[in-house]
């Protein structure tokens, strides 16, 4: 049984250097903020993810179940921005039938964030993702369809 997320000061640590870092400019990988508009305040949030690329096309991965980002995503009906430096990027994020979001799941699983180090994803993964998930590398298709509903993938389209 996976362990409920539960959003700490460590995250919102993480998370606020994530920001700024990403803000800055800095390379980090496939990493952007994304910013979507509140679904209660309107306000925009601001969120560091991983933008995770199969056959030529972006996803954002909700490995940790249904999180702010996606119920704000949801509430704002996809329409969102994308972020890295002054780089803005207006995009619609659509999400995915159950079937189609259990192959991007599973494989971002298994791959990790583009041109992140291997050591690190293994870390990452190992520590930070598996906890909160029902499944592992070695789970069976059907077990990552079973979990897919529980954790949305939105493939990201230019606006």
């Amino acid at each position: 049984m996976a362990k409920p997320y539960r959003t700490g000061w460590g995250v919102r640590a993480s998370n606020a250097w994530m920001r700024t870092v990403i803000r800055a400019g800095l390379p980090m990988w496939s990493f952007r903020v994304l910013i979507v508009s509140g679904r209660r305040t309107g306000r925009a949030i601001q969120t560091p993810l991983a933008l995770f690329e199969q056959n030529g096309r972006r996803y954002l991965v909700a490995s940790y179940g249904t999180v702010n980002w996606v119920r704000n995503l949801r509430a704002a009906q996809g329409k969102a921005t994308l972020r890295h430096g002054r780089h803005l990027e207006t995009v619609t994020a659509v999400e995915l039938p159950t079937d189609r979001a259990a192959e991007v799941f599973r494989a971002s699983l298994v791959s990790g964030p583009p041109r992140v180090p291997k050591p690190f994803v293994a870390l990452y993964r190992r520590f930070f993702v598996l906890p909160y998930l029902n499944v592992d590398m070695d789970s069976s298709p059907q077990q990552f369809l079973d979990n897919a509903c529980t954790h949305p993938v939105f493939e990201i389209v230019s606006a």
